[in-house]
Order: C-alpha cells, then structure tokens, then sequence
C-alpha cells in the first residue's frame, strides 16, 4: 500500500517482466479485485522501478482509476499483493483537489510539510507569485496548486491522473521537464498523446483484466501492441495449425484503428491543400468573364473577416491587450486551431470572431447564411435529473436529427461509446469523461455549417479522442478548435492562430507542428522519403514445390520440441524474478536471470516465427 507498505500473502506466480536494470519500487503480485460480483483484475503482476515512467492505458472502463486507487491504498485487493519498497512514499495528485479545510494555497500545498520552504519554492515553480484564496482559482490554477503540493511531497512514487487537463503548453511543456528529472516512479494517466510520447519510458497496457508491461515508451507503444496481437495470432494459429488474418482483431484493432488513422490523415492533407486553393484563389483575383459568376461563390467562401480588430481590458498594472490589429480571414471548410497559453485570450478572441463580443476598434464580418454550433468549457448544457435519452432527444422520440439527417437515439449515443442499459442513466450519475462524450454528442447532433470548440478533449479517454478527430474530419462545414492538445490539432486542423504576446496573433498554416516550425519554434526537419528499389523478376521461376523438402520437415521436429522448452524456462525465469528480494539478496543471480529472460523471449519468438513460415508453407502445399 502507498506509503503503508501493508503486505498480503500469496502463492508464487508467473507474472510477465521486462528485464530491469534498478530493484523495484513497486510491485503488484497476482492481484484480483471484485466489484458488485464483476472481476476487475485477474492476475495482474507488474513492477516498476526507479526512473521508470509508465504511461498506464486501458480501454474507458477497463479499470485504470481501480488500478491507480489500489496502489495509493485506497483500495485493497481480494487477493494478491501490492508491495512498496520499506521507506519508499506515494502521492496521488487529486485531479479535483479539496480546499474547503485551507484559507489559501500555501496552507494546502504546506499541509503536513516539516519545511514550509520547499512548498513555497513549488508554488513559484509552478508560476505563483502570491498567496490567493483557493475559492479564486480557475480550473488551470487548481491544477497547478496541486501538482506544486504533490511535488513538494517529494515522493518516490507519483500518480498522475490526468495532469494535463485545463494547462497550457507553457506549463505542460513544465510539467514535462520536470518528470523527465524526477527520481522516482511515475505512473500517469493521460488523454495528451505528445505529452505521453514525450515523457513516457514504459506502457502498462490494461487488457482483459491483466496487465502488460511495454519495454518502450508511449512512442512505440502501436508497434509493440500489434507484435503483442501478432503473437497472441501464431499461438491460436498453432493451436488450429492455420493462420487466420480476424486472429489479429480478436482483441483490439491496433493496425485496422492505423489504417483508419492513414486515412484520417490523407482526408486532412486533402482538406488542407484544399483550404490553402480556396485562399489562393480568392485573394488572386480572378479577373475577366468570370469575374460576375466567382462573386457570390467568392462571397460565400468567406466565413468571417476581421479587419484591424483590437481588444484590451482594464488590469491594475494598466491596460490588457487580448487582441491588437488583427486581420484573420476564415474561409468555408477552413479548421482553425486557436493556440496560446492560458490568459492570453482564446477564448475572447472567439466571442469577437463569432460577434457575440464587440471590439475596440476594428470590425468583424460574418457570412448571412451562418448557423453556428458554439460548444464552451462550461459545459453547462445539460441537466443532472435529465435521462442520457432525454438530454440527446428533448423534443422525446426515439430519433435525432443529425447535423440535417434523422438518427436514432440508441444508435447515435452508439456512435459516442455509450451503452443501450445508458440510456436510461440520470446525466449527474455519468463520470466527467461521460458528460463531456454527451455534450459533445449534443453539439456535434445540431445543425451547423460552423463548429466551434474550446477545449473539447478535458476528460476525454484515448479511444473517444480518436472517435472525434474522425467526426471533425468528416464535418463538412467551418471548423474553429481551441486546444492544447497538441496531437488532436496536428489531426484535425488545417491552419492555426497562435497568440505571441501583447494581444499579437499569428496566422499560420497546417497544424500544431507546422505553426511552431512556421513560427521558429521547432526546427526539426521531417524525414525524407525513401526510394524503393524497382524489384525485378527472375528470368526463370522455379518449379512450384509439391511437399516439404526434408530440410524443412527436419527442422519443424526440432522446433516442436524447442518451443515447449523455451517457453517452461520463461516461465521459470518469471517465477523467479518475481520475488522483490532478489535484487537485494543475490544482485549477480538477478542480472543473469533478466538477461537470460530477455534473450529467451528473443529465441521463443523467432523460433515461433520459423515455426509459423514453415507450418503455412506445409498447410499450402496440402491444400
């Protein structure tokens, strides 16, 4: 337990391991957890060790939050033991931290600190100058006090979940920084993908009520999954001595989600050299005959024009720029990410760009036939006592109309991840990732020819993030996204605004990447295409075999009575690396086991991989 190092006895187990380099800090040994007579976890074995930080992912429900609250101690296993090194400390940072007992942040970061000196520090770490009441705070600046009191702590095992909710890229990029130079464990969950590349050096993959340990980061973490697939796949086929390309989608669509992802991306790249001739073409001026038959379409391809539009507000050390002499022109189709971070004023930039705002000076022009669905962070559409059905299909019915066409409820809500047995769920009883799926199913379900988002991906699982980067692309209307997620913007916009100070924007094109490489930002060239050599045909094709030849048929003897091996000596490995003392009691035995385990597991899979080539080969002669 963290921090209670409380212990469970247990029979031995073979749980699965990467090799390591440091003794563990944390260990869960063949945990089991039950609720309401539904298993939780069957068997889940993991360690982690020092510098180690895993990026914990898992299907919305699949129990990663059980997981984080069974390691703080907060809850306790059936079975099975979670184990902290004797000494070691734990600190779960809240996502919803409770001030109510603290009349000013100091108080709550300092809480139980013996040196009030090193709460201070994170608090101007993490940008606070002075001491506010917590009943001020922004959704931002409790996030920020939090992680200051969690790192203040000075833990040796962190829990995150999800930290990067309501920050901006300033202090992500922070946050980041920091973790990359924590001592200790960190285990996160998170919705930010280029915030898990970037910090992650290990996946806990939660799957069918087990865990899988990853040996690279989040980066790696597709190809990994489809090779796990991959031999999951040659262990059925084996079993069924045939090879069966479903095998690999038994469990998840790894490499059918990166098709769809290819595809994603082509439509994108389609949109955004389509946005980048709509732009040309009008602001060329095409002249001649045509020009009385281009004026109307010309008219309608501009969405909004701002013309030398500023924007200031009062502030004690004199006057606020949000927006100064700004000329943006956004045209129909066009997806506009708006990038800055928090307090340079995204989200007054689009109140004046939808007119619902009046500038200072300036003017702002809307396309007539505008119909605009505005989806803010409030999220304050809908209501607790309403059914999932209800808030979805006010007007009652079993259909919805969506975006013009008529959809039913039950099949629409589908679409968004939700269950039929939901439908009739109160909306105050769904999680927070939940309410945010419904409002944005409701948003997504009005007719519209603009959509606008401010911070649509807050509490957003994996899985619904790429459910809706597929429905922004397929929009067929305006698009205009407020983020800070910066791979959700590299997906689904065409161009962005970044604020650079001083209420000072900047127009760019393509998506979060390309603005920062535009902006000298980023200065990291992209890779170049390789050339593929043309193949060329032999000029005499052997003869077509009719059986195994005998070298063949040899070698697959060998191999049915290598793999049983391999596999009873991983197994034993396992076991034995299982036990936390090891390391402790014989450092020499442990590095020869990791090693020996590792290169094993290297043996095991190319002797199934041979083992696959030679058994389809044998099946496709006899056929």
């Amino acid at each position: 337990q963290c921090g209670g190092q409380t212990r469970f006895a247990i029979a031995p187990t073979s749980p699965t391991y990467a090799p390591m380099a440091q003794p563990p800090l944390l260990t869960l040994s063949d945990v089991e957890l039950t609720f309401g007579g539904k298993p939780i976890f069957e068997g889940v074995s993991l360690h982690l060790s020092k510098g180690e930080r895993a990026a914990l992912i898992g299907r919305n429900g699949a129990g990663k939050s059980t997981l984080m609250r069974l390691i703080a101690g907060i809850h306790q296993p059936d079975t099975g033991e979670v184990w902290v090194q004797p000494g070691s400390t734990c600190v779960a940072v809240d996502q919803e931290p409770d001030f109510s007992a603290f009349k000013s942040i100091r108080d709550y970061v300092c809480d139980g600190l013996d040196d009030h000196h090193r709460g201070e520090a994170e608090l101007t770490e993490f940008g606070f100058t002075t001491n506010p009441s917590p009943g001020t705070l922004s959704g931002g600046q409790q996030r920020r006090v939090a992680l200051a009191r969690g790192f203040a702590q000075d833990p040796d095992i962190l829990l995150l979940d999800e930290p990067t909710n309501h920050l901006d890229l300033a202090t992500i990029s922070m946050l980041e920084n920091r973790l990359k130079a924590f001592n200790g464990v960190v285990l996160v969950v998170s919705h930010d993908r280029a915030f898990l590349q970037n910090i992650s050096t290990t996946v806990l993959w939660l799957r069918n009520r087990k865990v899988f340990k990853a040996p690279s980061g989040y980066g790696g973490f597709d190809d990994w999954a489809d090779s796990v697939e991959a031999e999951e796949a040659k262990a059925l086929s084996r079993m069924q001595t045939q090879l069966k390309a479903e095998n690999r989608w038994l469990q998840r669509g790894v490499t059918g989600r990166r098709r769809r992802n290819q595809g994603r991306l082509t439509k994108l790249l389609e949109l955004r050299a389509r946005a980048a001739g709509l732009r040309a073409e009008l602001e060329s001026g095409a002249a001649g005959a045509a020009v009385s038959v281009d004026v109307g379409g010309a008219s309608a391809k501009k969405v909004v024009e701002a013309r030398g539009v500023s924007k200031s507000f009062e502030a004690p050390d004199g006057p606020l720029n949000i927006v100064r002499d700004l000329d943006i022109r956004i045209l129909r189709g066009d997806r506009l990410g708006v990038v800055g971070p928090n307090g340079s004023g995204k989200t007054t930039l689009l109140r004046l760009l939808l007119g619902r705002l009046d500038p200072d000076a300036g003017s702002v022009k809307l396309a007539k036939s505008l119909t605009t669905a505005y989806l803010d962070q409030t999220r304050d559409r809908l209501n607790a006592k309403d059914t999932l059905w209800e808030a979805l299909a006010p007007n009652g019915g079993d259909s919805i109309m969506v975006q013009g066409r008529s959809r039913h409820v039950a099949g629409y809500a589908k679409d968004f991840l939700f269950k039929p047995e939901q439908l009739r769920q109160p909306v105050g009883s769904l999680s927070g990732g939940e309410r945010n799926r419904l409002t944005l199913a409701i948003a997504l379900a009005l007719p519209s020819n603009l959509l606008v988002l401010d911070e649509p991906t807050n509490d957003l699982d994996l899985e619904t993030l790429e459910l809706l980067e597929s429905m922004l692309v397929d929009y067929e209307g305006t698009l205009i996204l407020v983020s800070h997620d910066r791979a959700f913007l590299d997906a689904t916009v065409t161009g962005c605004v970044t604020s650079v100070g001083d209420g000072k924007w900047v127009q760019t094109a393509g998506g979060w990447t390309d603005s920062q490489a535009q902006l000298g930002v980023v200065n990291s060239p992209r890779p170049k295409p390789t050339k593929k050599k043309a193949h060329k045909p032999d000029a005499s094709p052997p003869k077509a075999a009719t059986k195994l030849t005998f070298k063949d048929q040899h070698r697959l003897k060998e191999l049915d009575a290598l793999l049983p091996k391999l596999s009873e000596e991983i197994a034993s490995l396992e076991t034995e690396l299982a036990s936390p003392y090891l390391f402790s009691e014989d450092p020499a035995r442990f590095k020869a086991a990791s090693d020996r385990l590792g290169a094993a597991k290297t043996e095991l899979e190319a002797a199934e991989e041979e083992w696959l080539t030679i058994e389809s080969k044998r099946e496709a002669l006899e056929a």
